[in-house]
């Protein structure tokens, strides 16, 4: 009885653990891709603070109404997201393992009944232990997977490179914030001139209209970009899932090849409702929040300003 227990609570005590280590490797995770956020903002703020200080300049040189183009506003996001690309390249590597993590090993599992099945079949003294094989197949669980297990498993097979996978088609993607960024501006920009023709010289956009131009932009982004998402998710993903080479990818035209001949063109469109409800309410709040920040600073400056003069 005594070993009875003993087993159990250190089972129990080595599930905790495992949780644990799950839990705080999803925390680092999570606090990362938001860091990814504050980059990709930072360096856009930046970048747009430039193209708006080049226009004002034209302006004064007779050429344009003073404020960035279109042309303008997508080399602006797609800079931004270039520059946040090659940073944080290797975190998103490491969130797409560990979402990836538990689905590959239960692929492996099938694929190894599989082929003990297919083994067995004709064979009678095979066939006699092929249950107690499935049994102990059956009772393998996943091993602990966190950051770290998962950096170590890229490392080893692709070495330094494997962290940047996918790179080519995310380089791609950078056109979904540079298509968001230029619906989002140019919604903006057409509100305010309708304002400042209706309130005689009020430009002020509200938060909430904020929110659904954010929500706009990303839905018509998402929709435009989500198969490159898709192909970039795959060639991320752990590779060796079993004996099925059709997943088993060498760069993003074999993987784009193999998806459309193994599993048809809906495949690339796959969970994109998901995403859709996901990305367009989290773009909506960054909106909102970012330009409340915007008008914040802006005041908080005007009145030190004011301050100081007199």
């Amino acid at each position: 009885m005594g070993a009875h227990l003993f087993t159990f609570f250190r089972s129990l005590k080595m599930k905790a653990w495992e949780d644990f280590t799950a839990a705080s490797s999803l925390l680092c995770l999570a606090l990362l891709l938001l860091s990814c956020q504050g980059i990709y903002y930072s360096f856009y703020q930046a970048f747009k603070n430039k193209a708006e200080a080049i226009a004002s300049a034209n302006k004064r040189k007779g050429r344009g109404d003073g404020s960035p183009g279109m042309l303008s506003w997508l080399v602006v996001a797609a800079l931004a997201g270039s520059v946040n690309v090659l940073l944080t390249n290797p975190i998103w590597v490491l969130v797409t393992r560990m979402q990836t993590h538990t689905q590959a090993e239960r692929k492996i599992v099938e694929a190894k009944k599989e082929a003990l099945i297919k083994e067995a079949s004709g064979n009678v003294l095979l066939d006699s232990s092929l249950s107690a094989q499935l049994a102990v197949l059956d009772s393998i669980k996943p091993h602990p997977y966190g950051t770290f297990q998962a950096a170590c498993e890229v490392y080893n097979e692709s070495g330094i490179a494997g962290f940047w996978k996918g790179l080519i088609p995310t380089l791609i993607m950078v056109c979904n914030p540079s298509i968001q960024f230029m619906i989002y501006e140019t919604l903006l920009k057409h509100l305010r001139t309708r304002r400042v023709a209706k309130r005689q010289g009020s430009k002020n956009v509200t938060a909430l209209e904020i929110f659904l131009v954010g929500a706009v932009a990303k839905l018509g982004a998402t929709v435009c970009t989500y198969p490159l998402l898709v192909v970039k998710s795959r060639l991320q993903a752990k590779q060796e899932i079993g004996g099925n080479l059709s997943l088993r990818y060498s760069g993003t035209l074999d993987a784009i090849i193999k998806m459309i001949r193994y599993e048809g063109v809906s495949s690339f469109y796959k969970g994109m409702s998901t995403k859709i409800v996901q990305s367009v309410f989290a773009a909506s709040v960054l909106f909102m929040v970012k330009e409340e920040l915007v008008k914040a600073y802006a005041l908080f400056s005007e009145k030190g300003r004011l301050k100081s003069v007199g």
